[in-house]
């Protein structure tokens, strides 16, 4: 697949961000609760159509959940105990990038969890969704695909470019070892969790673009009736001349080195 040029992507992203904002209204005048689970193998592009979703909306109404390992605590909690804390409430939207579902994944493959921690995982999930479901909770859940070739690629842009270093870790280069494993479970996850109330939808992110702009047009066709009225807000203008900024006392402002 020939990969999206940029320009032809900015073009397309544009009405869909306009419609996100949208999205966001209408979440907050109906008070709908909504929750997105990312989901996919290591470099699939989780963290950048979380991005691309959340950028232009209000943090306050929008929340980004990446839980880290558990703690020592947490590890003795009902497993789903530590994600309860981040549903959404009234009006909010909230994205995970990675989810409970993690069981499913790299702790089942990893051998981070028991053979019985991880049947009784399978056997709670969709009861757990239906709860969620039936309490008004609106729930996405989307695989990200991508061939071991383009994770290859993406692998060795991490590892030569500093910036993007971060995202690689012990786990992650085991990984690349284990990618049919991975599979298998994935198969094994969506044969126990795909449900008529919460069912799985599979994205092809072989092309991050084209993929964000697949998932992004999908997630809005789901509410296709969120359009609500805006009130028009214009600014008055000012009384007297703008105002300067004044520095006194002992603060100063920086000195500046980019001018």
């Amino acid at each position: 697949m020939k990969r999206m040029k940029k320009k032809d992507y900015e073009a397309a992203l544009e009405p869909l961000q306009l419609e996100l904002n949208d999205l966001a209204h209408w979440l907050a005048h109906t008070g709908k609760r909504m929750m997105v689970l990312l989901e996919g193998r290591d470099t699939a592009g989780k963290g950048g159509v979380i991005h691309t979703i959340a950028e232009y909306l209000n943090p306050r109404q929008v929340r980004i959940v990446a839980l880290p390992r558990p703690t020592e605590r947490e590890s003795t909690q009902w497993y789903f105990q530590r994600y309860a804390p981040h549903l959404p409430a009234a009006g909010e939207l909230v994205l995970f990038d990675r989810s409970w579902y993690n069981r499913a994944g790299v702790e089942k493959v990893m051998g981070f969890c028991t053979d019985e921690q991880y049947r009784l995982f399978l056997k709670q999930v969709p009861v757990f969704e239906k709860l969620l479901v039936d309490d008004g909770i609106l729930l996405y859940k989307y695989w990200l695909a991508v061939d071991q070739v383009h994770q290859e690629e993406r692998f060795a842009e991490r590892a030569e470019d500093p910036l993007k270093r971060w995202k690689l870790s012990p786990i992650d280069l085991k990984s690349r070892e284990l990618y049919a494993d991975y599979g298998r479970a994935r198969d094994t996850m969506f044969e126990a969790t795909h449900t008529k109330h919460a069912p799985w939808f599979v994205v092809n992110f072989d092309d991050q673009r084209r993929g964000r702009l697949n998932l992004i047009r999908h997630l809005l066709d789901q509410v296709p009736d969120r359009k609500v009225p805006i009130e028009p807000f214009e600014l008055p203008p000012l009384k007297g001349k703008p105002g300067t900024e004044r520095f006194a006392g002992p603060v100063k402002p920086l000195e500046e080195k980019y001018e």
